[in-house]
């Protein structure tokens, strides 16, 4: 077999054994490894990424940050270059919340092309979760600040021309207008004429 597809697939058993007993933060509480997933599927498939290391470093790319696995173990598993890609992507958790997401904005236009296609591709996917199935208790105000602050990060990666940024800009649309102080309004008028058996036309 190609030894590009056992890598990606080595990926994929890695990944999904480290997430093992975690969940996304939605009502179903779906696997996490869906996510890690979704981002790669995302890259190779919306944004014509072909680069096996980095559909597997977007596989891996929440190993570092959400698990107990070390940028050694990486290293050795994958090599260099896709533990170089899975780091630039990790958030410090010993910061505060806000301040590692300001760091997200800050650090934006030095990442590699790589990790910056995953980083948009990470945040294309939590757009479309947040759309359709999102944290119980999220506020149409949280998830808004969510749609632009994603933006900002995404704006300050240095790859304004690729098609992952395009893709990023239909679901910031679609994401945003949902999610807006209008939209929830209309969503409310729609649920108690629901209620009261009264057509919206």
């Amino acid at each position: 077999m190609n030894k590009q597809i056992l890598m990606i697939l080595k990926a994929c058993e890695f990944a999904a054994e480290k997430h093992r007993n975690q969940r996304r933060k939605d009502p179903a509480r779906t696997p996490y490894i869906n996510h890690p997933l979704a981002v790669a599927r995302a890259l190779a498939e919306e944004g014509g990424v072909k680069d096996p290391e980095i559909l597997a470093a977007a596989i891996l790319h929440d190993t570092l940050e959400d698990t107990q696995t070390t940028l050694k173990e990486l290293q050795k598993a994958f090599g260099r270059r896709i533990a170089s890609m899975v780091a630039e992507v990790t958030d410090d958790k010993t910061l505060p919340k806000q301040v590692r997401k300001q760091r997200q904005i800050d650090h934006g236009p030095k990442k590699s092309k790589g990790a910056a296609v995953i980083k948009v591709a990470d945040k294309i996917c939590n757009l479309r979760d947040l759309r359709q199935s999102p944290p119980k208790h999220w506020t149409v105000e949280r998830k808004g600040q969510y749609v632009e602050w994603a933006r900002e990060v995404v704006n300050a990666l240095p790859i304004p021309g690729h098609r992952i940024r395009r893709v990023f800009e239909r679901e910031y649309a679609s994401t945003g207008a949902l999610n807006s102080p209008a939209a929830s309004s209309a969503n409310l008028k729609r649920r108690t004429s629901s209620r009261r058996g009264i057509s919206n036309g």
